[in-house]
């Protein structure tokens, strides 16, 4: 019911009205405690019976009002069903093209400003979801502001069109009273074709509407006539190109081009950032030659706008080759520390990147098509390209001349040389390797695996040998050789008084200590540089001959991207001491419900920013297990309902539940004596944890027998490693289900306890396989028949059975659900055709066969899924001539 002057909504009395849309009507107010005016948006009244979705407006309030940005309007607050917001004087843009096109010279700014506000909420996971002139305002002092961010996304399908097809969730605002009529208003000309067909959304949806924008100020019309039903709007955005002779003949060549990215049709040859856009504009909008500003802060660092910045790195780099006193560890003259951007396509592995030693060139992971593969960018070039033959790549590492890049895929690690050729395989020991380094004689450290030492391989192939041994520790990871070849940094991972940054040789297994830390360290010309408190990057200096760290430490950078479940950080460090690092990638998760068809169906708990992982269903399919990480402490949380609550408690690394078949107990393993070890807790949270196996190795459950016999687990040796183990919970004397020289994991139990499925690299990729069970009390196989079904057929991660054993359900390599036929009476099994379900946007994709599970199936059929919300990756920023601030 709409508001008249005079009304109250907790402490703002309402003014007048402003306007009304499909959101709610739109109010002035005045703030009786601060005395100020604020605009209020009363949100419609079917929020008012749907709790779910009011909570989840709230929560998304809460993420949104912590965008601070001079472009974009401020939310102050949530009031009852109200968004309490910033109030914006002025015209909208849409009054402004109303009057007819915009003269270049004045759009351009406004286009800059937009781009700035798009990029300041996509680096916090933020996207809009319906940019359009009526939601940009002008004020009179030439400043632009963005209105109703990210709130399009909170809209469910109108009555009208449910069922067509047609996700109002996805969609710019529609009106209600007008879909009824199967009419949407002009605000479908912003749609991306990703949104007209009602798919899933990111960033790049963001981007094609800024195109729009943009294209209708230049020329006074949208670039798409959509006429008056779904379906002009459909084909027009679908089939139609804008008239791009109607933009005016001073438009600039750049900015044309950019509208042409802009308005790709197929996401994956969009603009893949809106940063490239913002540059873009700029250049063509300065009339004069950028300045260089200073910028006050304890590391006496100059902000460049970018087109002189780059012109700035690539004239160092110019230099250091030029001149011989310049290069490798020599340090250079007092020049003013310099930081520049490089774009990349999104990534779901962000702290995957390495500077080549000699500070000229960087690789990275991206992805394409679902597919991640190595990119290469030369630093005195402005453009990457992928690498062929590195598909699934991670942690890559260079040689020390630059000329060659290790790396780590499914079960190997491999070699290539940049000048040409395909990749060669080094090893057949790093399937879920932990990072590498290389020396100049040709030696290679490695981490294999999760739990493993470092191990010792050559550059040229061969035999591999320990170089590490753990003590109190799970695993050893991300080694970095110093420039003396010799001695080497590495990452410990374990408790809290044994993990930390070690620094060791190759003469002896013997180690030394150097710091407790969260994540593994990188050294250049004599400082060691590692995240502290979890974003940070500090450096301190490293004397290595005394092993220990002298002086002051220095904080680097902030918010630096890292991985808490790997403990990996997005930094880099050359020779030179150039430095690479990533800031905080913002692929919010949320468990989110899905039917077989892909139709989203509710969400269990709250949204995470990077550490949701491992969701288990109890039996009943009512409550969820994950383990989350809050301030760096992983642990396992409990989610019932719209309650999260933390269910362990102690400083150890708890991770990876598994519910009892009865409900009444969670298993999961924890860190907290050292070595990964099983536990158990009642459900109820009540009583003391229970330790069920003690072992060194390192391990993890994947599943709990029907009849409550027997755990499945994996485990992790040295020579062999991923194996799957069964511990029969009356002995609790673990025995071997399949061990062989391949990497076999996620073994489940099917729902009549005869069959296991699981994953194996045996074929040479990843797939998902079907072996009977064996009774452990009498060594024979619980059904008659014997051998190995294949269940994939171009790849697989993460099975599950159904309950009813009819289908098997697994992850392809582009990260699509599967689902494969399956018939398991009495003593014979059959597999059919797999058929895909649909795309979840599960949390690791396709491609990470170590990450554990991460979806799991209800009694009712139902999907929960940990899926990323806003894949948005940050640029890489390179940090050139960096120094220690002096008093």
């Amino acid at each position: 019911m709409p508001l008249g002057p005079g009304a109250r909504l907790g402490p703002y009395e309402i003014v007048s009205g402003i306007g009304a849309g499909g959101m709610g009507e739109v109010y002035r107010a005045r703030d009786t405690r601060l005395g100020r005016e604020v605009a209020i948006k009363v949100l419609p009244d079917s929020f008012a019976s749907d709790p779910e979705r009011l909570a989840r407006f709230e929560r998304e309030a809460q993420v949104l009002a912590s965008l601070n940005h001079p472009n974009i309007a401020t939310i102050h607050g949530v009031e009852e069903r109200a968004l309490v917001m910033e109030l914006v004087e002025g015209p909208t843009l849409a009054d402004r093209i109303a009057e007819g096109r915009i003269p270049v010279d004045e759009a351009l700014p406004i286009a800059g400003q937009l781009a700035e506000a798009l990029e300041a909420a996509h680096e916090r996971g933020i996207v809009h979801r319906d940019l359009k002139p009526a939601n940009i305002k002008l004020r009179a002092d030439g400043t632009v502001k963005v209105l109703d961010f990210g709130l399009a996304k909170l809209g469910e399908p109108a009555s009208g069109i449910r069922g067509s097809g047609f996700d109002g969730s996805l969609s710019p605002t529609i009106s209600v009273q007008a879909t009824m009529a199967g009419v949407i208003l002009g605000t479908a000309a912003y749609m991306s074709p990703e949104q007209a067909r009602g798919k899933a959304v990111d960033r790049r949806a963001d981007i094609w509407a800024f195109g729009c924008v943009l294209y209708e100020m230049l020329t006074g019309k949208p670039p798409f006539e959509t006429g008056d039903t779904i379906s002009d709007a459909v084909a027009a955005i679908l089939k139609n190109e804008p008239d791009w002779n109607a933009l005016p003949t001073d438009t600039p060549a750049n900015v044309r081009t950019l509208l042409r990215r802009c308005l790709q049709k197929d996401p994956q040859k969009r603009l893949p950032h809106i940063g490239i856009a913002r540059m873009e504009i700029e250049e063509s909008a300065a009339p004069a030659p950028p300045s260089i500003a200073p910028v006050v802060g304890p590391h006496r660092t100059f902000t460049l706008s970018w087109p002189l910045a780059f012109v700035a790195v690539v004239f160092m780099m110019l230099v250091y080759s030029a001149l011989p006193w310049l290069q490798d560890d020599v340090p250079s003259p007092d020049l003013p520390a310099v930081r520049t951007s490089i774009i990349t396509p999104i990534s779901t592995d962000p702290i995957s990147l390495a500077l080549s030693p000699d500070g000229k060139q960087i690789v990275f992971v991206a992805s394409v098509n679902g597919v991640a593969q190595l990119w290469l960018r030369r630093l005195d070039r402005d453009t990457a390209q992928p690498l062929r033959g590195t598909d699934g790549a991670r942690y890559p590492f260079w040689s020390p001349d630059s000329r060659s890049v290790a790396f780590s895929t499914a079960g190997k690690l491999m070699r290539l040389d940049i000048g040409g050729g395909t990749p060669e395989v080094l090893a057949t020991l790093a399937a879920g390797g932990r990072g590498g380094t290389w020396n100049q004689d040709g030696v290679i450290l490695i981490a294999p695996n999760t739990g493993s030492p470092l191990i010792r391989v050559s550059a040229n192939g061969g035999g591999a040998a320990p170089a590490t041994r753990l003590v109190r520790q799970n695993g050893h990871r991300f080694p970095q050789f110093l420039p003396d070849g010799h001695q080497f940094l590495f990452f410990a991972f374990g408790n809290a008084d044994a993990q930390g940054i070690y620094l060791g040789s190759l003469d002896s297994q013997d180690v030394t200590k150097i710091l407790t830390s969260d994540s593994p360290g990188v050294y250049s010309q004599g400082f060691l540089y590692w995240v502290r408190s979890g974003t940070t990057l500090v450096a301190q200096q490293l004397d290595t001959d005394q092993r220990r760290l002298v002086g002051d430490v220095f904080t680097v950078a902030d918010a630096v991207a890292t991985d808490s479940i790997t403990g990996g950080i997005a930094v880099s460090v050359s020779r030179t001491g150039l430095i690479a690092y990533r800031t905080g990638a913002a692929n919010h998760r949320q468990l989110t419900w899905y039917d077989r068809t892909g139709k989203m169906l509710g969400v269990l708990g709250d949204p995470d920013d990077t550490s949701l992982l491992a969701p288990r269903l109890s039996p009943d399919g009512r409550r969820a297990v994950a383990n989350r990480s809050v301030q760096g402490n992983q642990d396992i949380w409990l989610m019932d309902g719209t309650r999260t609550s933390r269910f362990t408690f102690d400083p150890g690394l708890d991770r990876f539940p598994l519910w009892s078949p009865d409900g009444l107990r969670i298993l999961f393993d924890s860190t907290r004596k050292g070595t990964r070890d099983l536990y158990t807790k009642s459900s109820t949270g009540a009583g003391e944890e229970e330790l069920v196996l003690a072992s060194m190795e390192d391990k993890a459950a994947t599943d709990w027998s029907p009849d409550g016999r027997y755990v499945m687990y994996r485990s992790i040796a040295t020579q062999t490693g991923r194996d799957l183990m069964v511990l029969p919970i009356a002995t609790r004397k673990p025995w071997v289900f399949l061990r062989t020289q391949f990497e076999e994991n996620m073994g489940f139990f099917s729902p009549d306890g005869r069959w296991i499925a699981y994953q194996s690299n045996e074929s040479g990729r990843v797939e998902i396989y079907v072996r009977p069970f064996v009774n452990p009390e009498n060594g024979v196989s619980t059904t008659r028949g014997g051998g190995q079904w294949q269940v994939s057929t171009s790849g697989g991660i993460e099975a599950h059975w159904r309950r009813d054993g009819r289908e098997l359900y697994y992850i392809n390599p582009e990260g699509e659900l599967m689902a494969a036929p399956t018939i398991t009476g009495g003593d014979s099994f059959q597999v059919g055709a797999p058929v895909t379900l649909f795309d979840p946007h599960i949390y690791g994709g396709g491609a990470d066969v170590a990450q554990g599970n991460q979806y799991d199936v209800a009694p009712d059929g139902r999907f929960l899924v940990n899926t990323v919300l806003d894949e948005v990756t940050s640029p890489i920023t390179l940090l050139q001539n960096w120094k220690p601030p002096t008093n």
